[in-house]
Parts: structure tokens; sequence; C-alpha cells
């Protein structure tokens, strides 16, 4: 037999009916999302990312301001709490000399540690002014990789506090926040990414990211989408 009557040619597969491996909600439907059992997942909102001087911000700066990743999340986070949904912020940080990450490492993480991003105590991990946490919100420790719940206690708080609702935004859409949703998505949350809330190194990155991974390991969704299914009225 040939390979084709297996179905593996990149050919076969593009035009085989895909129904099993869609992207969730090729035509949306409402959402209701209960704000007790709903969290607003915040991940990495430091001054390294959002704000000039911080090491990556020239590099997040185009796709945040195209986006409104700011001041789109500033909304989500105070509408979302006011609803009555749990924020969880997620800052990753390490000590100085960022022992936790691997003498020789190699990928993002080589680019952390050899720039010394993120360092504890300093100016530049702290979350940022506009993403301040309230006394009431929650902030996840342990922070080192790449994914929001591998090395910190964000199952834990999650679990603790009744969500089954994982609304995520932040930094990066193609790093962080991908390997946060997916996680999540195995866990069994019912994930929520928030398109105009997450920042990459580019657009076109951004873009890729929800045109062809985003769908399938969670609903992509705007701000005022999850605003409307947790009953916040949404004006513009």
């Amino acid at each position: 037999s040939s390979a084709h009557s297996f179905g593996v040619s990149p050919i076969t597969l593009t035009n085989r009916p895909t129904s099993s491996l869609k992207m969730s909600e090729a035509a949306p439907e409402p959402i209701s999302l209960n704000p007790d059992e709903t969290a607003i997942v915040l991940i990495e909102y430091q001054n390294e990312f959002t704000t000039s001087g911080g090491a990556l911000y020239d590099a997040v700066k185009d796709c945040m301001e195209a986006t409104g990743t700011l001041p789109n999340s500033r909304k989500l986070m105070d509408a979302g709490r006011e609803a009555g949904a749990t924020i969880i912020h997620v800052p990753i940080i390490f000590d100085v000399g960022h022992h936790e990450i691997a003498k020789k490492p190699y990928g993002i993480l080589a680019g952390i540690k050899d720039g010394e991003l993120f360092k504890a105590d300093s100016w530049n991990s702290e979350i940022c002014d506009l993403m301040k946490p309230a006394d009431e919100d929650l902030i996840v420790k342990g922070k080192n990789g790449l994914c929001g719940f591998s090395s910190t206690n964000l199952d834990f708080l999650l679990r603790q506090n009744g969500i089954k609702n994982v609304v995520l935004g932040g930094f990066l859409t193609n790093c962080c926040i991908e390997s946060t949703m997916r996680n999540a998505y195995e866990l069994g949350y019912q994930v929520y990414t928030v398109t105009d809330c997450c920042a990459a190194t580019s657009v076109e990155a951004q873009k890729a990211a929800y045109e062809f991974t985003f769908g399938m390991f969670s609903h992509p969704k705007t701000s005022s989408e999850i605003l409307e299914a947790l009953k916040v009225p949404v004006t513009n």
C-alpha cells in the first residue's frame, strides 16, 4: 500500500474532513460565566514587559499598541473583580544569579538568564502600576518556567476557590499564555484566552497563535465578550 492510503500525506491530511480536530467554536455562541467559578489569570504584567525601561518592552511594544493590551487588561481586571470573579496574578521571578535555570540553558530560558531578566526585588520584576493587585487578589508563587502551573501553586489556588473557568491574559501570547492554556485545558478547566489582552514579540506571531493554536485548547474571546459573559455592562 502507498503512504497515501494511510492518510499520512500532508496533502491528503489537508483535504480530509477534520471534524474531530476542529478548532473550538467556528460559529461562536454567546457564553455565560458564573463569577463565583471564574478566575481571571493575569500572566507577567511586569515592568520588564509593560513599561519603558524594561528589557523586553521594545520587543512587545508594537504588539501591545496594536492590540490595546494594557488598557483592555485593566478594564477586564477591574470590571471582573467588581463582578465577583477571582483575580490571580502570575509573575515570573528569579533570584539574583538565576540559579533556578540550568547552567547551560537553551531557548527562551537562556535569554532570560543571560539577560538577567525578572530579578527578584527589582523594579523590572514588579507588576506594573496599571495592573497592581488589589488587596483581595491572589498572587501565584514559584513561577520560574513558561507554564503558569508547572512550578507554582496556581492549581491549588484555583481548586481552593472553586474555580471552573480560567480566563487568560498577559505575556507572551505564544509562550507563557499558550503553555498555561494547554495545561489548564488538560487539567479540565474551561479555558478562555482573551485575544485583546495578550501580547507577543510580533503582531504576526500573535495572529498565528490565535489562528492556528488557541482554538484547539481554549475558547478565544475578546475582553468585551468575557465581561458580557460575566454580566458586566460593556461600554466603549
